[in-house]
């Protein structure tokens, strides 16, 4: 294909050269960092090199990051905790969330609620903000557990994470974000947000892929999600990854030094390819907050064309979206956080996820506005449907 037009970066980013280069830079650091010798010791002080950057990028203390597989595990392991805790007897019995969560929570949510845990989840407007009404009135003493994702993965909406923190904390809940899809795109500040843990992967900030952060707040409680060896204070044990810690870290430095340039660029491109779409082809429905979103995600509803033609019609021509369904999985269900905002469930079967990031450049918007029309247009022609509502 002479073309390839990445707009996915939600998914994961494209390692940066930087990280790559840290990374083969320091293969030399084949000890364990456990170790006491001075292998060992040279691999633990790389090892605290990226906590100190982690630290620095979300404004947050060093002592309180901890490294683990990706933001998965670190989701997991604050539900773990809180179902341990509940199992110990604590009067605070309940956890809230939403229904627009990352799977790793939207799946955990169905396992405990199974097993008979009391887990509601607040809902959102046609724009995907948690109700801070509805919330409010959930809240009691009897909450354990606030646990609302930062900026949404599929539409960019970000939540109103320092009132819904405050909230939280006022009914002597504590308060955890999944910041994943944030990082490195908006600010993201322990300190101003009252965030008690946070949750974040390296592979979406151009890190490599296997290495997370779960960043606990002193005096919040935790409990090990992996248990063994004594690493992490004794709360997640395994080996170091140290190379991909080390990665990690230049990526977060590299995130926070360019925090505000690639956020304008982000922002920039994703308004040029929106205004396009909506100059070049009719009947087209913006999804998320009109001002509140991360600035590179952009997720748009083409009435009357089915989500996965269209992805793979634009494959075809080497731009690399997303779908608002889950066929990647084997299944044809529309979006669960575009159903969740009310969307109607065929224009969450027609709905495309660009998710734009550092590496593109304003060619790749234009290539993919010279080739999109079309492309909806020859889906719109094999629709059953020939009416737009």
């Amino acid at each position: 294909m002479d073309r390839i037009v990445y707009l996915d970066n939600n998914a994961t980013t494209q390692m940066a050269s930087e990280v790559a280069q840290i990374m083969r830079d320091n293969e030399s650091l084949y000890g364990n960092a456990s170790s006491m010798h001075s292998c060992g010791r040279d691999a633990a002080s790389a090892i605290e090199w990226a906590r100190e950057e982690v630290a620095a990028l979300i404004d947050g203390d060093k002592s309180c990051v901890y490294f683990t597989s990706g933001a998965s595990e670190s989701n997991n392991t604050i539900f773990s905790t809180f179902r341990d805790l509940i199992d110990d007897g604590s009067k605070r019995n309940r956890i809230i969330t939403t229904t627009i969560e990352h799977p790793s929570i939207i799946e955990e949510v169905k396992y405990l609620k199974k097993k008979g845990y009391k887990i509601d989840e607040a809902p959102v407007d046609v724009y995907g903000k948690v109700k801070l009404d509805v919330l409010k009135s959930m809240l009691g003493d009897d909450v354990a557990l606030v646990s609302v994702m930062w900026g949404n993965n599929e539409t960019g909406t970000i939540q109103d994470i320092k009132e819904i923190g405050r909230l939280a904390h006022e009914c002597g809940a504590y308060f955890h974000s999944d910041a994943t899809q944030a990082i490195g795109k908006i600010k993201v500040s322990i300190r101003d947000c009252n965030v008690d843990y946070l949750s974040l992967s390296g592979h979406k900030f151009y890190g490599p892929k296997g290495i997370g952060v779960l960043y606990v707040a002193k005096n919040a409680p935790i409990t090990p999600f992996v248990h063994g060896g004594h690493q992490e204070k004794g709360y997640r044990a395994g080996t170091y990854n140290t190379l991909n810690i080390i990665g990690l870290g230049e990526a977060a430095k590299l995130a926070r030094e360019g925090l505000q340039e690639e956020h304008d660029k982000l922002l920039a491109l994703r308004e040029r390819l929106r205004k396009g779409i909506e100059e070049r082809i009719d009947h087209v429905v913006i999804n998320g907050h009109p001002t509140d979103f991360l600035p590179g995600t952009l997720n748009v509803s083409f009435p009357n064309a089915e989500g996965e033609s269209i992805l793979l019609y634009l494959d075809m021509e080497g731009i690399e979206v997303s779908t608002g369904s889950a066929c990647a999985t084997g299944s044809l269900e529309p979006s669960y956080v575009l159903l969740a905002s009310g969307l109607d469930v065929e224009l969450a079967h027609g709905s495309i996820r660009f998710s734009l990031g550092r590496y593109n450049t304003v060619e790749d918007v234009d290539y993919t506005l010279e080739k999109l029309p079309s492309i909806i247009e020859r889906v719109r022609r094999m629709s059953t449907r020939k009416e737009f509502k």
